[in-house]
């Protein structure tokens, strides 16, 4: 009897301890990777003020008229391009990558970008990604490569398509 009470008595002690991870598990991760509770401090990528430049040319020449939403996922694009290894890794790279990014084609990059897109820019350094980590996106109006339609979709914020 005393031993069949010790078993249960340890089955409980383990239970309690594997709860108990899981709970730190679920507490500590998300500010680990800078999801909610994540400091001030958390960036996904560190850029100068030069890169920063150029990614609100880019959100603004390609989102202007979208929600904010969609404008720092155009963003966050930007940054997980940078971060994946079949694109250059800086942002300069990423985005004069020929043919990358209508605006730097047709030369509406080098519009002045307002104070939203500089936000929108902000917000998607500190680690908000309204794309879902996704690589690409289109307007599936005005997109005139076959190609982007192969592309698994994510998610839609505004007239984009953001895609994997």
């Amino acid at each position: 009897m005393l031993q069949s009470n010790r078993k249960i008595h340890l089955f409980k002690v383990t239970k309690a301890l594997g709860i108990l991870t899981l709970a730190l598990v679920i507490l500590v991760l998300p500010i680990m990777s800078g999801g909610v509770g994540a400091s001030d401090d958390y960036r996904r990528l560190e850029v100068s003020d030069y890169e920063r430049d150029l990614m609100a040319k880019a959100v603004y020449s390609e989102a202007r008229g979208e929600p904010y939403e969609g404008q720092v996922a155009v963003a966050a694009v930007v940054i997980n391009r940078v971060l994946d290894d079949r694109w250059p890794n800086d942002v300069e790279g990423v985005i004069f990558e020929p043919w990358a990014f209508t605006a730097v084609h047709d030369g509406q990059f080098w519009l002045s970008p307002d104070q939203t897109a500089h936000d929108a820019v902000e917000d998607a350094i500190k680690g908000w990604d309204p794309s879902n980590g996704a690589p690409f996106y289109y307007n599936p109006v005005t997109a005139t490569s076959q190609w982007i339609f192969t592309r698994d979709p994510v998610t839609s914020i505004g007239k984009h398509v953001f895609a994997y």
